[in-house]
Protein backbone atom coordinates (compact mmCIF):
# COMPACT_ATOMS: atom_id res chain seq x y z
CA UNK A 1 0.00 0.00 0.00
CA UNK A 2 1.31 3.51 -0.84
CA UNK A 3 2.45 5.83 1.95
CA UNK A 4 -0.32 9.17 2.31
CA UNK A 5 1.64 10.35 5.19
CA UNK A 6 4.98 11.12 5.30
CA UNK A 7 7.51 12.80 8.43
CA UNK A 8 10.52 13.87 9.04
CA UNK A 9 12.04 17.25 8.01
CA UNK A 10 9.80 18.41 4.89
CA UNK A 11 6.79 18.09 7.03
CA UNK A 12 8.86 20.30 9.57
CA UNK A 13 9.43 22.76 6.72
CA UNK A 14 6.08 23.18 5.74
CA UNK A 15 4.75 23.15 9.13
CA UNK A 16 7.34 26.09 10.04
CA UNK A 17 6.64 27.94 7.12
CA UNK A 18 2.69 27.93 7.82
CA UNK A 19 3.59 29.34 11.43
CA UNK A 20 5.46 32.50 9.76
CA UNK A 21 2.99 33.17 7.36
CA UNK A 22 -0.49 33.00 9.85
CA UNK A 23 2.15 34.95 12.45
CA UNK A 24 3.02 37.75 8.99
CA UNK A 25 -0.81 37.89 8.69
CA UNK A 26 -1.06 38.84 11.98
CA UNK A 27 1.54 41.08 11.89
CA UNK A 28 0.35 42.81 8.76
CA UNK A 29 -3.40 43.41 10.45
CA UNK A 30 -2.02 44.53 13.36
CA UNK A 31 0.01 47.16 11.64
CA UNK A 32 -2.78 48.28 9.59
CA UNK A 33 -5.09 48.87 12.41
CA UNK A 34 -2.26 50.81 14.05
CA UNK A 35 -1.60 52.71 11.00
CA UNK A 36 -5.55 53.84 10.31
CA UNK A 37 -5.91 54.53 14.25
CA UNK A 38 -3.01 57.08 13.79
CA UNK A 39 -3.94 58.19 10.74
CA UNK A 40 -7.45 59.10 12.65
CA UNK A 41 -5.75 60.57 15.22
CA UNK A 42 -3.77 62.87 12.99
CA UNK A 43 -7.04 63.97 11.38
CA UNK A 44 -8.95 65.07 14.25
CA UNK A 45 -5.19 66.77 15.42
CA UNK A 46 -5.90 68.51 12.06
CA UNK A 47 -8.89 69.63 12.64
CA UNK A 48 -8.86 70.97 15.84
CA UNK A 49 -5.76 72.95 15.35
CA UNK A 50 -8.26 74.70 12.60
CA UNK A 51 -11.05 75.06 15.10
CA UNK A 52 -8.34 77.03 16.93
CA UNK A 53 -7.70 79.60 14.11
CA UNK A 54 -11.41 79.44 13.16
CA UNK A 55 -14.14 82.15 14.79
CA UNK A 56 -16.45 79.62 15.32
CA UNK A 57 -14.26 77.17 16.68
CA UNK A 58 -16.09 77.41 19.87
CA UNK A 59 -19.17 76.49 18.23
CA UNK A 60 -17.70 73.51 16.24
CA UNK A 61 -16.57 72.11 19.21
CA UNK A 62 -20.16 71.83 20.86
CA UNK A 63 -21.88 70.45 18.48
CA UNK A 64 -21.14 66.26 19.51
CA UNK A 65 -19.22 65.54 22.94
CA UNK A 66 -15.89 64.54 22.60
CA UNK A 67 -17.22 60.95 23.36
CA UNK A 68 -14.95 58.63 21.47
CA UNK A 69 -11.52 58.18 19.49
CA UNK A 70 -10.83 56.69 16.05
CA UNK A 71 -9.29 53.47 17.59
CA UNK A 72 -12.73 53.24 19.68
CA UNK A 73 -14.55 53.29 16.38
CA UNK A 74 -16.14 49.72 14.88
CA UNK A 75 -13.60 48.27 12.76
CA UNK A 76 -10.88 50.69 13.23
CA UNK A 77 -9.05 48.98 10.40
CA UNK A 78 -11.27 49.61 7.73
CA UNK A 79 -11.55 52.13 5.02
CA UNK A 80 -15.30 52.97 6.60
CA UNK A 81 -13.86 54.08 9.81
CA UNK A 82 -11.07 55.64 8.01
CA UNK A 83 -13.44 57.50 6.19
CA UNK A 84 -15.26 58.50 9.14
CA UNK A 85 -12.67 59.91 11.13
CA UNK A 86 -11.48 61.41 7.98
CA UNK A 87 -14.51 63.47 6.54
CA UNK A 88 -16.66 63.93 10.06
CA UNK A 89 -14.11 65.54 12.30
CA UNK A 90 -13.25 68.78 9.91
CA UNK A 91 -16.67 70.05 11.66
CA UNK A 92 -17.70 68.41 15.09
CA UNK A 93 -16.34 66.06 17.10
CA UNK A 94 -15.80 62.39 15.66
CA UNK A 95 -19.47 60.42 16.20
CA UNK A 96 -20.60 57.06 17.35
CA UNK A 97 -21.88 54.82 14.54
CA UNK A 98 -24.49 53.96 17.11
CA UNK A 99 -25.85 57.62 17.37
CA UNK A 100 -28.45 56.54 14.61
CA UNK A 101 -30.46 54.04 12.59
CA UNK A 102 -29.11 52.64 9.64
CA UNK A 103 -32.58 54.78 7.71
CA UNK A 104 -31.39 57.62 9.72
CA UNK A 105 -28.15 57.58 8.37
CA UNK A 106 -28.58 57.70 5.37
CA UNK A 107 -30.60 61.37 5.31
CA UNK A 108 -27.76 62.64 7.73
CA UNK A 109 -24.60 61.54 5.27
CA UNK A 110 -26.60 62.88 2.26
CA UNK A 111 -27.21 66.58 4.98
CA UNK A 112 -23.37 66.57 5.72
CA UNK A 113 -21.94 66.26 2.29
CA UNK A 114 -24.06 68.58 0.69
CA UNK A 115 -22.93 71.27 3.22
CA UNK A 116 -19.36 69.58 2.61
CA UNK A 117 -19.43 70.53 -0.75
CA UNK A 118 -20.89 74.33 -0.23
CA UNK A 119 -24.26 73.52 -1.19
CA UNK A 120 -27.89 74.28 0.78
CA UNK A 121 -28.47 76.51 3.23
CA UNK A 122 -25.41 75.54 5.63
CA UNK A 123 -23.24 75.67 3.15
CA UNK A 124 -21.65 78.71 2.81
CA UNK A 125 -21.63 79.26 6.79
CA UNK A 126 -19.56 75.74 6.81
CA UNK A 127 -17.17 76.66 4.23
CA UNK A 128 -16.65 80.09 6.21
CA UNK A 129 -16.79 78.15 9.51
CA UNK A 130 -14.14 75.27 7.93
CA UNK A 131 -11.67 77.12 5.44
CA UNK A 132 -10.30 74.13 3.22
CA UNK A 133 -12.86 71.72 3.97
CA UNK A 134 -12.96 68.45 2.00
CA UNK A 135 -15.84 66.59 0.64
CA UNK A 136 -15.87 62.81 -0.20
CA UNK A 137 -16.05 61.27 -3.45
CA UNK A 138 -19.34 59.64 -4.72
CA UNK A 139 -17.60 55.97 -4.06
CA UNK A 140 -16.38 57.16 -0.29
CA UNK A 141 -20.11 58.00 0.20
CA UNK A 142 -21.62 54.76 -1.14
CA UNK A 143 -18.68 53.47 1.64
CA UNK A 144 -19.57 55.30 4.24
CA UNK A 145 -22.95 54.73 4.18
CA UNK A 146 -22.53 50.91 3.84
CA UNK A 147 -19.96 51.59 7.42
CA UNK A 148 -22.55 53.71 9.45
CA UNK A 149 -25.42 51.92 8.43
CA UNK A 150 -23.69 48.27 9.33
CA UNK A 151 -22.31 49.51 12.83
CA UNK A 152 -25.64 51.67 13.35
CA UNK A 153 -28.06 51.76 16.34
CA UNK A 154 -30.71 49.14 16.89
CA UNK A 155 -33.84 50.81 17.42
CA UNK A 156 -36.09 49.47 20.44
CA UNK A 157 -39.48 47.97 18.58
CA UNK A 158 -41.89 50.75 19.24
CA UNK A 159 -44.72 48.30 20.99
CA UNK A 160 -42.45 46.79 23.33
CA UNK A 161 -45.06 46.14 26.07
CA UNK A 162 -41.75 47.20 28.39
CA UNK A 163 -42.17 50.96 27.05
CA UNK A 164 -45.82 51.23 28.82
CA UNK A 165 -43.89 50.99 31.80
CA UNK A 166 -42.83 53.95 34.24
CA UNK A 167 -38.89 52.60 33.49
CA UNK A 168 -39.99 52.05 29.98
CA UNK A 169 -41.08 55.38 29.73
CA UNK A 170 -38.48 57.20 31.82
CA UNK A 171 -35.60 54.73 29.28
CA UNK A 172 -37.44 56.19 26.27
CA UNK A 173 -37.04 60.03 27.56
CA UNK A 174 -33.74 60.08 28.22
CA UNK A 175 -32.50 58.26 25.12
CA UNK A 176 -34.92 60.37 22.55
CA UNK A 177 -33.21 63.40 24.06
CA UNK A 178 -30.03 62.26 21.71
CA UNK A 179 -30.53 58.92 19.20
CA UNK A 180 -33.10 56.40 18.77
CA UNK A 181 -34.05 54.32 22.09
CA UNK A 182 -32.02 51.41 21.69
CA UNK A 183 -32.45 47.91 21.76
CA UNK A 184 -31.96 46.17 25.15
CA UNK A 185 -30.73 43.04 23.39
CA UNK A 186 -27.68 45.06 22.01
CA UNK A 187 -26.17 44.36 25.15
CA UNK A 188 -25.65 42.25 27.79
CA UNK A 189 -26.64 43.02 31.49
CA UNK A 190 -23.35 43.48 32.56
CA UNK A 191 -22.87 45.78 30.22
CA UNK A 192 -25.29 48.10 30.10
CA UNK A 193 -24.46 49.91 33.54
CA UNK A 194 -21.56 51.41 31.72
CA UNK A 195 -23.21 52.40 28.78
CA UNK A 196 -25.89 54.37 30.74
CA UNK A 197 -23.31 56.02 32.96
CA UNK A 198 -21.32 56.96 29.67
CA UNK A 199 -24.62 58.53 28.24
CA UNK A 200 -24.96 60.38 31.43
CA UNK A 201 -22.00 61.99 31.33
CA UNK A 202 -22.57 62.80 27.49
CA UNK A 203 -25.59 64.23 28.54
CA UNK A 204 -23.97 66.53 31.37
CA UNK A 205 -21.12 67.56 29.04
CA UNK A 206 -24.00 68.59 26.33
CA UNK A 207 -25.78 70.86 29.48
CA UNK A 208 -22.08 72.37 30.27
CA UNK A 209 -21.78 74.00 26.58
CA UNK A 210 -25.06 75.43 26.58
CA UNK A 211 -24.24 79.60 26.14
CA UNK A 212 -26.80 81.46 28.07
CA UNK A 213 -27.29 79.50 31.68
CA UNK A 214 -30.97 80.01 31.81
CA UNK A 215 -31.03 77.49 28.93
CA UNK A 216 -29.28 75.02 31.13
CA UNK A 217 -31.53 72.08 32.27
CA UNK A 218 -30.82 69.33 35.36
CA UNK A 219 -32.63 66.63 34.00
CA UNK A 220 -33.90 64.22 36.70
CA UNK A 221 -33.76 60.97 35.37
CA UNK A 222 -33.77 57.84 37.46
CA UNK A 223 -30.71 56.08 36.08
CA UNK A 224 -30.89 53.17 38.04
CA UNK A 225 -34.68 52.76 36.95
CA UNK A 226 -33.03 52.50 33.12
CA UNK A 227 -30.48 50.22 33.96
CA UNK A 228 -32.81 47.64 35.80
CA UNK A 229 -35.38 48.35 32.30
CA UNK A 230 -32.02 47.44 29.92
CA UNK A 231 -31.06 44.79 32.25
CA UNK A 232 -34.10 42.97 32.17
CA UNK A 233 -34.79 42.80 28.51
CA UNK A 234 -30.77 42.68 28.04
CA UNK A 235 -29.01 39.68 25.49
CA UNK A 236 -27.92 36.87 27.66
CA UNK A 237 -23.98 36.42 27.75
CA UNK A 238 -22.70 34.91 24.63
CA UNK A 239 -25.78 35.47 22.56
CA UNK A 240 -26.03 36.94 19.15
Amino acid sequence: MARIFTSGPSMRAVAHESSRAALLCGVVLCVASYANAAEGVSELARARQMWSQSPHGRMLERILPPAITPADLPEPQSEGARLTARYCVQCHHLPNPQMHTAQKWTGVVERMVWRMQGKGNLGALMKEMMAGVQAPAEDEIALLNRYLQKHSQKEIDPAHPGLRTEAGKMFSLACSQCHAAPDPRQHTRREWPAIVERMKQHMGWANTVVGSPELRTTPELNTEAIVQFLQRYARESGGG
